[in-house]
C-alpha cells in the first residue's frame, strides 16, 4: 500500500506535484492545443481516461512484470488506451478530434503518462494508484481549462466558444461575447502566446507557494515572552 494518504496523493496532482506546473510534463500539447477552452478540455478529458486506466492496469500486473520487460509493457499498455480514446473521439467528437490532430496519439509518449506508471503506479495498490491517476489528470486538466480560458479571451473576446463539438447541439448556446467590438489578438492564440501565459501561470503558483510558506514560518517561530519587570523596594544606597 501507499503511505501516502488519499489526502496527500490529492493535493499532489491538483497543486504540490502538478504535472504542468510543477513536474513541466506533457508541454508540447499543452501549449500547442489550448486556444480555446474546448480544445483543452476534449485534450484533458482523453489523457484523464489514459492516465486513470493506464495506471490501474499498471498496478494490478506489477508483482507480475519483470524488470527487463517493466517499461515496454507499460507503453503497450498506455498505448491501447490511447488507441480505445481515440476510437471514441472519432465516434462521437469527429471533429473535435480532427482539430485535436496529432496530439492525441501522442498521449502515448506524454512523460505525465509513463512517469506515473513508473514512479506511482508500479509500486502501489490499485486504489491509491486510480486516485493518483484521476488527481494527476485533473491537476493537468486544469491547467489546460485555465491556459485556454486566457488564450480564448486574450486571443478572440469571447469564450465557450465552439463547446457544441464536445457537448453536443445543446451546447451551441454556451458561448459569451465578453468584448461587443474585439480585434482578434494573434499572439495569444497561436503558440507562442500560450508559452508566455503558461510562464506567468506557473509565476503565479510560485509567488503563492512562497507566500504560503512564509506564513508557516511566521506561525511556527515561538513568541517570545520579552523581558519581565521587577519591582524593588526599599532604598537603594
Amino acid at each position: 500500500m501507499s503511505s501516502k494518504s488519499l489526502t496527500d496523493i490529492s493535493l499532489d496532482g491538483l497543486w504540490k506535484n502538478n504535472p504542468a506546473l510543477v513536474q513541466l510534463l506533457g508541454l508540447c500539447p499543452l501549449l500547442a492545443v489550448t486556444g480555446s477552452v474546448v480544445n483543452a478540455l476534449g485534450l484533458g478529458l482523453a489523457t484523464m481516461i489514459v492516465l486513470i486506466g493506464s495506471n490501474i492496469s499498471v498496478s494490478l500486473i506489477r508483482n507480475h512484470v519483470s524488470d527487463a520487460v517493466r517499461l515496454p509493457a507499460f507503453v503497450m499498455i498506455i498505448a491501447s488506451f490511447v488507441t480505445v480514446t481515440e476510437l471514441v473521439m472519432q465516434a462521437f467528437t469527429y471533429e473535435l478530434y480532427q482539430i485535436l490532430g496529432i496530439f492525441i496519439p501522442l498521449i502515448v509518449t506524454n512523460c505525465a503518462i509513463l512517469g506515473r506508471a513508473d514512479a506511482f503506479a508500479s509500486k502501489n495498490a490499485i486504489l491509491p494508484s486510480a486516485v493518483d491517476g484521476f488527481m494527476m489528470a485533473m491537476g493537468f486538466g486544469l491547467v489546460l481549462v485555465l491556459l485556454g480560458a486566457i488564450r480564448e479571451v486574450l486571443g478572440q473576446g469571447v469564450i465557450f466558444s465552439d463547446m457544441h463539438l464536445l457537448f453536443g447541439d445543446a451546447a451551441k448556446g454556451w458561448k459569451i461575447d465578453l468584448f461587443s467590438e474585439y480585434p482578434d489578438f494573434l499572439f495569444a492564440i497561436l503558440p507562442p502566446g500560450a508559452f508566455v501565459v503558461m510562464g506567468l501561470i506557473i509565476a503565479m503558483k510560485n509567488i503563492i507557494d512562497q507566500r504560503i510558506k512564509q506564513r508557516q514560518q511566521r506561525q511556527q517561530q515561538p513568541i517570545s515572552s520579552g523581558s519581565k519587570r521587577v519591582r524593588v523596594t526599599g532604598k537603594i544606597s
